[in-house]
């Protein structure tokens, strides 16, 4: 985005492996002959051709008004004419570029009057489901330093434990390899021997679970839902939505976990409610695939009660304005809000600016591994120098059930 005084904005947007079906449309060619059918050039046509002629002349610091220009000339529910992908990286490329005419960073151009709050990271350590084929049947196993008194202290305790799991993993001959997310993805019997390795792999490195770092799952539990039941096929069990409730609760109870997300399947609304009945008091109750960062979507669950956390990703609704709308609406509902990364990344850092600006309480980045990750983790790890004492870091204070 080149602005009229020659100011640059640049922006790129991620792709998920793990996809919602209530998703904005990322558009890819087809082409079997080109990238195996997955390449943008229908994407960028439409950046070139329809997108920029018809905002040109705007003004980059009307971001609302851009976004809704976009969004009435793509014309469809889901984005699916322009692509979702073309419309946000427009969408950001804007943002960029008005922050730097401004000569503010991202997160101070987008924040107005909040305060400027550090996330905790959620670092997902050990993958399974669609992130590493043949491992355990759940998604994600993340670490979150909460007993850390800054941000730069939590990365090095969550460096120092990821470090520490590699270890554990090599002492039992288990594969050290690592997910899309740069998570380990050994082989193991089932969801409670991820959890153990990670509980050594913590204690291995000198810290004490349920007090200097917690344990964050993502089930992607729509991923082994089939015919109304949850089916977790390395454990060679079948359950029903209160079964799985009630196997979650089991792991509450037994384990340091304090964040369960997409614990049950994307369209399973009546049982997300007695989810939350029952947990949600004690630990965060996370919506991804429910939501997608819909506003609709949204206003539903905050009706039925369906969780207390929205998971957050830009490019599941293909503008930063409507991003911002759900943040906002979440908040002012009493949620948590966490800013997410996708399994296929790109170097771009506009979520870590995001998860400042909001005053969101978390960021999920991955693994402490791989530099499409590391380059979120870092960007804030500037921003906390740039904020000096004025940085503030939740620590605990993001626990609804604090242990210690």
């Amino acid at each position: 985005m080149v602005l009229a005084d020659g100011t640059v904005g640049i922006a790129a947007v991620p792709s998920g492996a793990s996809t919602g079906k209530h998703e904005a449309v990322e558009l890819r060619d087809g082409d079997k002959g080109r990238y195996g059918g997955l390449g943008v050039l229908k994407a960028v046509r439409h950046v070139n051709t329809e997108i920029a002629p018809t905002i040109a002349g705007m003004s980059a610091l009307e971001q609302v008004a851009i976004d809704q220009q976009l969004i009435e000339l793509d014309g469809t529910a889901n984005k699916g004419r322009l692509g979702a992908n073309a419309i946000l990286a427009t969408s950001l490329a804007v943002a960029r570029a008005a922050a730097n005419f401004k000569r503010v960073p991202l997160y101070r151009y987008l924040a107005e009057t909040r305060d400027e709050q550090l996330p905790v990271p959620m670092l997902n350590v050990l993958n399974g489901g669609k992130h590493a084929s043949g491992s355990v049947d759940f998604q994600e196993f993340m670490i979150v330093p909460v007993g850390a008194p800054n941000f730069r202290k939590a990365m090095q305790m969550s460096s120092e434990v990821y470090h520490s799991l590699n270890r554990v993993l090599a002492d039992k001959r288990l594969s050290t390899n690592v997910g899309d997310e740069g998570g380990f993805a050994p082989q193991l019997p089932g969801n409670k021997d991820a959890l153990e390795l990670i509980l050594a792999a913590i204690d291995r490195a000198g810290y004490k679970p349920g007090r200097d770092l917690f344990i964050a799952l993502d089930p992607a539990a729509s991923t082994f839902y089939q015919d109304g039941k949850y089916v977790l096929s390395r454990e060679g069990i079948t359950l029903s939505s209160t079964q799985m409730i009630n196997y979650y609760a089991r792991l509450v109870s037994d384990y340091p976990v304090f964040s369960i997300e997409d614990g049950l399947a994307e369209d399973d609304w009546a049982n997300w409610s007695s989810l939350t009945t029952q947990l949600g008091k004690q630990i965060q109750l996370v919506g991804d695939d429910l939501y997608a960062t819909n506003m609709k979507r949204l206003e539903k669950g905050i009706a039925q009660k369906a969780s207390n956390s929205i998971l957050i990703k830009p490019n599941q609704i293909g503008t930063l304005s409507e991003t911002l709308a759900v943040i906002n609406r979440a908040q002012q509902a009493g949620w948590t809000t966490i800013i997410s990364h996708r399994s296929g990344e790109t170097e771009d850092t506009s979520i870590a600016d995001l998860a400042v600006a909001s005053n969101s309480r978390f960021i999920k980045s991955g693994a402490p591994c791989r530099s499409e990750r590391l380059a979120k983790y870092n960007r804030l790890l500037r921003i906390e120098e740039e904020l000096g004492r004025a940085a503030q870091y939740p620590g605990k204070r993001v626990l609804y059930n604090p242990r210690g």
